[in-house]
C-alpha cells in the first residue's frame, strides 16, 4: 500500500525546489551517505518494537496518528529547518503561524489576542501561570486534584504557592471545595481542566466563572487535550456549557498534538488580552533585527522553535478547517459516540464495573470484585490478556468513588473512602475509525475477562 504522506511530500518538495532554481548549485555530497540506507534500516527495525499507536486495536493512552498531509508538510519544512524564533530564521513559517493559531483562537471566539505555538502543553501551561504569576504576584495557583501534575511542578518551578482542589465523583471540579479556597483572598489563578488526562472530565467552567464575579482571580484553562472539542455537537449538556463560556477566561491551552493531528511536539497559548505581550519583552544584542515586524520570539519564552510544526499545522487547517459540522469536528464526534458505546458495553456486563460516563472520548472501569487489591490485580491481569489478544489498553490509578456502582467489602471503606484508589482500565478512543471498530474493542475485552477469570 502507498503511504498518502510520501506521495503528497513528493509532490511538495519539486514545487519547493522551484522557488530555488534560480540560485547556482552549490550541494556537496553529504557525509555518511554510503552508510545511511543500512542506519535507516536498522533505525526501522527498532522502531518496530513499539505498540501499533496507530491501529484502532490500540486504544490505551492518548496517542494519535499525524495526518498524512501534516507529515508531508513538516518533511517538506524540513528540507529548509527553518527556525520560529524571528522573522529571520523563519520568514515564511512564522506567517503561517501567526494565520495557524489565529485560526485557533477563533474556535474559541477570539479575534484580539495574544498567542503562539510551543512545544508542547507542559511548555504553553508554564507560559500562562507565569504571566498568572506577574499578574497576582506572590498569590496562589489552584487545579482540582485531578488536573494534570504539571501544574503543581511548574507551580513549584516558578516559586508560586500551590494548592489541590477536591473533585466529584465525575472527577470534576467540586465548586463548594473552589469556593472554600477562594473565601480565604490568597488565590490568584484557577486552573479549570477542559478534558482531564485520566478521564477526560470537564471543569464546570460555568460556575467557575460565577465565582469569579465574586472573587477577585484569573481563570486559566488547561484545554491541552479537550480543547478541540469546543467544535463537536454531540457533547452532554454540562459539557458543552462549560465550551460555550471559554471565550471569558483569560488564557487557554490547546495541543496540536493530541487531536490536531499534528507531530510531536505542537502545543499553543492564548492570552485573551493582548497586552500581555509586554512581560515578554527583552532586549538582546544577537537577535535577528532585519525586519521591523514583531517576530515570535518577543511573544514566546522559549527561542528556537520548529518552524516545521507551523508548516503542517497550517496546512493540515488548510486541508480540515476549524469549524463546527466539519470533517475535522467529526472526527471527535466519532470518538465521543465511540466512548459513549464502550462505555454501555462495559456497564451491562457484570464482571465490571463502569466508572463515570465519559465527557469526551477516554473511558475507564474496574474489574468488579470483593475489595479495592482484588479489583487491582484483576485490572492489571485483563490488561495482560487484552494485550495478549492485541488489544493494547492503558492502566490507571484512580479514586474508588468514582466506581459508586462496585460493592467493596474492604473492612476501611466506609472510613477511607474519599482516599482510597485502585488500578482500573482506561480506554482513549481519540482515533475516528474507533466508532467502526469499538464492537471488536469490547469483544476482545470480554475474552480477555473470560481468561481472567
Amino acid at each position: 500500500m502507498n503511504d498518502p504522506s510520501l506521495e503528497l511530500l513528493a509532490g511538495g518538495l519539486e514545487r519547493l525546489r522551484e522557488s530555488f532554481a534560480a540560485l547556482p548549485d552549490a550541494r556537496l555530497a553529504p557525509p555518511g551517505m554510503a552508510r545511511a540506507a543500512e542506519a535507516l534500516n536498522e533505525a526501522a527495525r527498532r522502531m518496530g518494537d513499539n505498540f501499533p499507536y496507530f491501529h484502532p486495536l490500540y486504544a490505551g493512552q492518548m496517542l494519535k496518528p499525524p495526518h498524512p498531509v501534516a507529515q508531508a508538510a513538516y518533511a517538506l519544512a524540513m528540507s529548509l529547518n527553518p527556525n520560529n524564533h524571528a522573522l529571520d530564521g523563519g520568514r515564511a513559517s512564522s506567517r503561517m503561524e501567526v494565520e495557524a493559531v489565529r485560526e485557533i483562537a477563533g474556535m474559541f471566539g477570539w479575534a484580539e489576542f495574544l498567542g503562539h505555538l510551543t512545544s508542547g502543553g507542559t511548555f504553553a501551561n508554564l507560559e500562562a501561570l507565569w504571566v498568572a504569576g506577574l499578574m497576582a504576584p506572590g498569590k496562589k495557583i489552584v487545579a482540582s486534584e485531578q488536573a494534570h501534575y504539571t501544574h503543581s511542578r511548574i507551580s513549584a518551578v516558578l516559586q508560586l504557592p500551590f494548592a489541590v482542589v477536591g473533585t466529584d465523583a465525575r472527577g470534576r471540579m467540586e465548586v463548594s471545595a473552589l469556593e472554600s479556597a477562594l473565601a480565604a483572598g490568597d488565590v490568584g489563578t484557577v486552573v479549570a481542566t477542559l478534558g482531564t488526562t485520566a478521564v477526560g472530565a470537564v471543569d464546570p467552567l460555568e460556575e467557575i466563572l460565577k465565582l469569579r464575579s465574586r472573587y477577585d482571580f484569573r481563570v486559566h484553562v488547561d484545554a491541552a487535550y479537550g480543547g478541540y472539542f469546543r467544535l463537536a455537537g454531540n457533547l452532554g449538556a454540562e459539557a458543552s456549557r462549560a465550551f460555550a463560556r471559554i471565550g471569558e477566561v483569560d488564557s487557554i491551552v490547546v495541543d496540536p498534538h493530541k487531536h490536531g493531528l499534528q507531530p510531536y511536539g505542537c502545543g499553543c497559548v492564548l492570552f485573551r488580552d493582548p497586552a500581555m505581550g509586554r512581560w515578554y519583552k527583552h532586549d538582546s544584542p544577537y537577535t535577528y533585527f532585519t525586519s521591523s515586524e514583531l517576530h515570535l520570539g518577543e511573544i514566546s519564552l522559549e527561542c528556537s522553535r520548529a518552524g516545521a510544526s507551523a508548516v503542517a499545522l497550517w496546512t493540515t487547517q488548510r486541508v480540515l478547517p476549524l469549524v463546527p459540522g466539519g470533517e475535522f469536528a467529526q472526527g471527535l464526534e466519532q470518538g465521543r459516540a465511540a466512548a459513549l458505546q464502550l462505555h454501555r458495553i462495559i456497564a451491562e456486563d457484570a464482571r465490571f464495573v463502569a466508572g463515570p460516563r465519559p465527557d469526551l472520548d477516554i473511558v475507564v472501569w474496574a474489574a468488579r470484585a470483593r475489595t479495592l487489591a482484588e479489583s487491582s490485580r484483576r485490572a492489571q491481569q485483563l490488561f495482560d490478556h487484552a494485550a495478549q489478544d492485541g488489544l493494547h489498553l492503558a492502566l490507571a490509578h484512580l479514586p474508588a468513588r468514582f466506581f459508586p456502582e462496585a460493592e467493596w467489602t474492604d473492612p476501611d471503606w466506609a472510613d477511607a473512602r474519599a482516599g482510597s484508589t485502585l488500578t482500573c482500565l482506561r480506554s482513549v478512543l481519540m482515533k475516528p475509525e474507533h466508532l467502526a471498530w469499538v464492537e471488536e474493542i469490547g469483544d476482545r475485552i470480554r475474552r480477555a475477562a473470560v481468561d481472567t477469570d
